[in-house]
């Protein structure tokens, strides 16, 4: 059996969707779940707008030959 056909990740993304739902939803039952301050989703926002912008610039770099930005010489 091949390490890609095992697991969670292996499962059709409806699958998936499903069984991560009862986890959040039984976790805010029994009162664990992390529930975000605004800081905090604030903070989330950011980063993940930073590692967005990032990716879109390395991309055009990639396009257009640029090492500029890559700590190389």
């Amino acid at each position: 059996m091949a390490k890609e056909d095992r697991g969670f990740a292996s499962m059709d993304r409806a699958k998936q969707r499903e069984i991560a739902s009862k986890g959040g939803k039984a976790a805010h039952q029994k009162g664990t779940a992390h529930e975000w301050t605004s800081e905090e989703a604030r903070e989330a926002g950011r980063k993940g707008g930073m590692a967005s912008h990032r990716r879109k610039q390395q991309a055009r770099d990639g396009e257009n030959g640029s090492e500029q930005g890559r700590g190389e010489a």
